[in-house]
């Protein structure tokens, strides 16, 4: 049987977050997403989209001529053969990032992916939806992503960091959600804490006002 994805669009940007922020990347956004986060900004990859064979997924994908592509929903582990095809991206020497809420078993995930997985903070509205048992999947390779919408955001996230030893496993990213927390403010908070994490603004939000496609 032909392996096919559910895709709501692949193009070709600059990476906007993440440790690879600026660098030109193939985004594969598959379709459907189990999760609503209130600051959602990509609900229009929660149905619709366009069944795609693996292969013909991979052949656009050469077509940008970069090696870094990103794996983005949506919730993207939500169709299993996400799996395959992150490792046929990989097998092809792709450097392969993840995008996951987290709320979805890590467990079966290619180790030579990198991870981005987001903790969802109690300004998600999904909070309750957050599978910690992830954690242990996770290495210095991979990313654990706050986005902050408000002070209790702020004081959860780095309980998390401390409570799980996030700092000592992998990366940990602090992100405003744009319009509910100043970029300002949370920076100013990070070096008052003195907090060993990585501040980020979404960069295809200040370049192309969060277009899809972008």
């Amino acid at each position: 049987m032909v392996s096919a994805l559910r895709i709501t669009e692949i193009f070709y940007s600059l990476q906007g977050e993440s440790n690879t922020v600026g660098i030109p990347t193939v985004f594969i956004r598959l379709t459907g997403c189990p999760l609503r986060c209130v600051y959602c900004d990509t609900a229009y990859a929660f149905s619709g989209g366009n069944k795609v064979n693996i292969a013909d997924i991979i052949a656009q994908t050469e077509q940008y001529g970069t090696r870094y592509v990103t794996v983005t929903g949506g919730e993207p582990l939500a169709q299993p053969n996400c799996l395959e095809l992150i490792t046929q991206l990989l097998d092809k020497d792709f450097i392969v990032s993840l995008e996951t809420s987290g709320a979805l078993d890590l467990s079966g995930v290619d180790v030579r992916t990198v991870k981005v997985m987001d903790l969802k903070t109690p300004s998600s509205g999904e909070l309750s939806k957050n599978l910690y048992d992830n954690i242990q999947f996770l290495d210095a390779k991979d990313q654990v992503k706050f986005v902050i919408g408000n002070d209790e955001d702020y004081d959860w996230s780095k309980k998390i960091v401390a409570d799980y030893a996030l700092l000592d496993r992998c990366q940990v990213l602090f992100s405003p959600v744009m319009g509910m927390q100043s970029p300002t403010e949370l920076a100013d908070k990070i070096l008052q804490d003195r907090l060993p994490v990585r501040f980020q603004i979404q960069l295809h939000k200040m370049l192309w006002d969060n277009a899809q496609g972008k």
